[in-house]
């Protein structure tokens, strides 16, 4: 085997390749101490334009750091900060009309010296603009041109070439996390209004309230206490999937107590046939446990846990109700579990569905687990 060859497999061998994904990583993370350890007033004057902006932050960069633009752009914007990435290649194709007089650009270049970026420094001069520039060089014309120039020093990338962005665009996106999530704070943001900005995926479903999940109660069954049990089911049927619960409710609207579908399969069951014609009121439970509107949502699943029920009246301050929770819905909710087959293929331990602990079969859906 020639001294090429071997040097080749050497080179590929899986030692070798962990080594370098291993200096490579922390190439990159060294560059990110050292450029915390070199933050300086000027950072804090870049934090200030931003902050007292009353248009939006309007991140320009190209090519890879264009990508990262984008990224800081999504993460400006879902933290408080409104902001709009702009390709400096459709700018001057009449993308340049997004520009308000009271925006704020940050401005994202290695080099400086991007063409693409460059050229655009006039026109924000023209409309009065304050920049914002990332950069690796304060002398080029960006670094110039800016009103604060956020300098991220000599660095050498990790690839093996020393060509491809790679450390310089992980020094990038750290300083703009930086700029976020201090703007962030600074803005009191607070974790519901991170919700609203989120209301999808598993953080959305943990920040939600209840009124977001529960059944409206035009979809719910309410009777009133004094009807019978065979006319609470017949006058409370309602179009498409139903409750487990009927709620029922005094002369002036508020609950009073819960009848549910095992309660009357019990008295089935019991061949207690003749209590159907009973009064509602000698048979329901009384005082169920309730969540009242604006609750969040993670206060209900604990209530059906620790409860071991499966609906959940939602109350307004006057003790009337304004929906349902009913466990079904909260379930479709939840991530799912991993399959058994991807679980023994998995080295990761598997993540149960949620601590949620159903109702037995015998103990039905009562909403305080008790039997009739």
């Amino acid at each position: 085997m020639s001294t090429d060859a071997i040097s080749s497999a050497a080179e590929y061998h899986p030692l070798e390749q962990l080594r370098f994904a291993r200096q490579i990583l922390r190439d990159e993370g060294t560059a990110l101490l050292s450029l915390a350890d070199r933050l300086g007033a000027e950072f804090c004057d870049a934090v200030e334009l931003m902050f007292h902006c009353q248009g939006s932050v309007i991140v320009i960069g190209m090519g890879k750091a264009g990508l990262v633009g984008q990224k800081i752009v999504a993460t400006l914007g879902s933290t408080g900060t409104p902001s709009h990435f702009l390709h400096p290649g459709e700018a001057v194709h009449g993308d340049l009309g997004r520009l308000r007089g009271d925006d704020v650009v940050l401005v994202l270049s290695y080099s400086g010296e991007t063409e693409e970026v460059t050229r655009l420094l006039s026109t924000f001069a023209n409309l009065k603009l304050p920049v914002v520039a990332i950069t690796g060089r304060p002398t080029s014309k960006l670094g110039l041109a800016a009103n604060v120039t956020l300098d991220l020093g000599r660095l050498e990338e990790a690839c093996a070439l020393g060509l491809a962005p790679s450390t310089s665009t992980t020094a990038m996106m750290g300083l703009g996390d930086s700029l976020a999530l201090v703007l962030s704070r600074m803005r009191q943001f607070r974790p519901i209004d991170f919700a609203r900005f989120h209301p999808a995926g598993s953080l959305g479903r943990k920040l939600a309230k209840v009124e977001d999940v529960m059944r409206p109660l035009e979809e719910c069954r309410v009777a009133e206490v004094s009807q019978s049990i065979r006319d609470v089911f017949v006058a409370v049927s309602r179009p498409g999937r139903r409750t487990g619960a009927v709620m029922l409710v005094d002369e002036v609207g508020r609950l009073t107590g819960v009848f549910t579908d095992s309660d009357l399969a019990r008295l089935l069951e019991g061949k207690r046939d003749w209590a159907i014609d009973e009064p509602v009121s000698e048979l329901m439970t009384e005082n169920p446990q309730t969540i009242s509107v604006g609750q969040p949502l993670s206060d209900a699943v604990a209530i059906l846990s620790q409860r071991k029920i499966s609906e959940l009246p939602v109350v307004d301050s006057r003790s009337k109700p304004v929906g349902l929770i009913d466990i079904t819905d909260v379930v479709a909710l939840m991530p799912e579990e991993p399959s058994a087959d991807s679980s023994q293929s998995s080295n990761s331990p598997q993540v149960p569905l949620q601590a949620i602990q159903f109702p037995n079969q015998d103990e039905g859906n009562d909403v305080d687990g008790s039997d009739v």
